[in-house]
């Protein structure tokens, strides 16, 4: 079993990220509005993530294709074996929240422990988009939300907000309550540029697909138990190992690379880049605290794009990990 890091060290490069030369104070004003409307929807729930706070962690192993260190020279992609942690998650900031809730689009995060102790992080989610444009627009989201109870007039904010935000319905939409996480088709829902050995570029999106799809209707997913998800990971590792494939959308000429709520269209080629299989579970929540996904944490071969969600959601990530630590 791969040791995590102590607390300490994760809190530490938190910390360095929070107060780097990158994150200008726009950025971390930002930052740190977002964290604060999580606590007003959600409430406090000491050493929980303020978003996904309800998860099951694995582990194991990413082999490579060809296909992939054709496209990118990353190490990450040479063919060798890769230990992964791999942490798949509900949507929102209530560890106790159903996992056959409804309109709880599901997450998966991908950690890759290279050679000499560096780290690369993948984080996916279910929906096909993002539901909004920008890290501006995901704070006013999360302002519309807290301010739309049960209670409120209608239209409330919220019903304001999906109104002159399109995409937020329809992305929370594109997202049914799969019967397993293993069964479950997840998006990197921003672009991210692959450098080839000569210095070629080419933006890409992943997609992390399963071996089958199995979703539920919303009306099964409500006769579920309320940690169906969580329980049946482990269950079903241990039986056989549970297997995924890593792809790569390639955009075309012309295509948009900054905005997460519109995808590219699905005639786009997919590349293979290798088979993800998970073969030990891990059923701690201790396991589950330590660790720190971080969109942006890369590797030469793998850059950002102009899309700014990646470093936004890295620094909000960062934040709620330095304020669960303490």
């Amino acid at each position: 079993m791969f040791k995590y890091k102590s607390p300490l060290a994760v809190a530490i490069a938190a910390e360095s990220l929070l107060t780097s030369a990158a994150a200008g104070a726009d950025d971390a004003s930002l930052t740190t509005q977002i964290v604060d409307t999580f606590y007003k929807i959600y409430g406090t729930h000491p050493g929980f993530r303020v978003n996904h706070a309800k998860g099951v962690v694995a582990e194991g192993s990413f082999v490579a294709t060809p296909s992939a260190s054709a496209l990118s020279r990353a190490a990450l992609f040479d063919g060798s074996s890769i230990p992964v942690t791999v942490r798949f998650s509900n949507d929102g900031g209530l560890p106790s929240v159903s996992d056959g809730a409804p309109s709880n689009p599901k997450g998966m995060a991908i950690k890759f422990h290279m050679p000499g102790g560096a780290e690369v992080d993948m984080v996916l989610l279910a929906v096909k988009f993002f539901p909004v444009a920008s890290g501006e627009e995901f704070r006013d989201l999360l302002v519309a939300i807290s301010e739309s109870p049960a209670d409120a007039p209608k239209p409330t904010k919220l019903d304001q907000f999906s109104a002159s935000h399109p995409s937020f319905p329809a992305s929370f939409g594109s997202a049914p309550t799969p019967d397993s996480f293993a069964d479950q088709e997840y998006h990197g829902i921003d672009a991210f540029i692959f450098v080839d050995k000569s210095g070629h570029r080419q933006a890409v999106r992943y997609v992390m697909t399963p071996e089958k799809s199995v979703t539920l209707t919303a009306e099964e997913a409500a006769r579920k138990p309320p940690n169906f998800l969580v329980d049946d990971l482990p269950a079903r590792i241990a039986k056989k190992p549970v297997v995924f494939h890593l792809k790569a959308q390639l955009a075309a000429a012309g295509d948009q690379t900054k905005d997460p709520s519109q995808p590219w269209p699905d005639d786009r080629k997919v590349v293979d880049l290798g088979v993800l299989t998970l073969d030990t579970p891990v059923d701690t929540l201790e396991a589950q605290k330590k660790l720190l996904f971080l969109p942006n944490r890369l590797t030469d071969g793998i850059e950002l794009s102009d899309d700014r969600l990646p470093v936004i959601r890295s620094e909000v990530y960062a934040l709620s990990f330095a304020r669960r630590g303490s």
